[in-house]
């Protein structure tokens, strides 16, 4: 029965590792920006993004996501387990992030402020070593940084291949319509290869799919505007052209 559940479901769950994994850079790429820019990061947002273990955040619920699709849900891919590995690695590293993050940002002023008092010899002589070994913490975020971002790119190379078969996946195909913003900001320069690795030669398919799913949704507005979109990106593309047609002929019918 749990195999069966997770088969129909699979498809979705697909759909929230994209969308997961896309939301969780775009979060973990701006602390690293403002890491790059000041030296520090806000411990409050990294421990919302990783969450704990009775109140998952965003990205603890995206490793479960990689570890049911690719464990619990018996893959025999290479690349998905290759893809389990990088999104498990970035959690942990997040982690030791986070705990880097805290001890920076609630103990670091207070042994600044140490060093500011008259205090006895031994006890400046134990503050000072103290606050080297705290000081030590700004290169362990910056490695811990470094090892993320390179898994980010890993991460980008795997994914369309392993979404080479998820062409029919309507979920996944209106995540890339409707989050397409969010999807090309991670993707950046991959988002041309993320697109044909899912749809090959006819990117104009995911716009078909999106439309599809739109217009059974009830999302008819949307499901034009998918539409549209598939016949200008493929103007000679029969798919495109059927799908336009029956999204114009369901809003004739709702406007009569």
């Amino acid at each position: 029965m749990q195999s069966n559940w997770f088969d129909e479901k699979r498809a979705e769950f697909v759909r929230d590792l994209l969308r997961d994994y896309c939301l969780s850079v775009q979060v973990l790429e701006g602390l690293f920006q403002e890491f790059d820019r000041r030296g520090a990061m806000a411990f409050e947002e990294l421990r919302d993004l990783l969450g704990e273990e009775m109140n998952k955040g965003l990205l603890w619920r995206l490793k479960d996501t990689a570890h049911h699709l690719f464990r619990d849900g018996g893959t025999s891919s290479l690349v998905g387990q290759f893809l389990d590995w990088c999104i498990g690695y970035i959690f942990h590293e997040s982690m030791k992030l986070k705990e880097d993050a805290y001890q920076q940002q609630n103990y670091a002023p207070w042994f600044r402020s140490m060093q500011e008092r008259e205090l006895p010899e031994p006890d400046l002589i134990i503050s000072r070593e103290l606050f080297q070994l705290l000081m030590q913490t700004a290169e362990s975020m910056q490695r811990e940084i470094r090892r993320i971002r390179f898994l980010f790119g890993e991460c980008r190379k795997l994914f369309p291949l392993y979404l080479a078969d998820q062409k029919e996946n309507h979920w996944l195909a209106r995540l890339m319509f409707k989050r397409n913003e969010l999807v090309r900001e991670v993707f950046g320069g991959g988002y041309r290869e993320l697109l044909r690795g899912v749809y090959g030669d006819a990117p104009e398919f995911m716009y078909v799919m999106a439309s599809r799913s739109l217009r059974e949704g009830g999302w008819m507005q949307q499901a034009a505007e998918a539409a549209e979109e598939a016949c200008r990106m493929g103007p000679d593309s029969e798919p495109a052209r059927r799908e336009k047609e029956i999204v114009d002929t369901w809003r004739a019918h709702l406007r009569a």
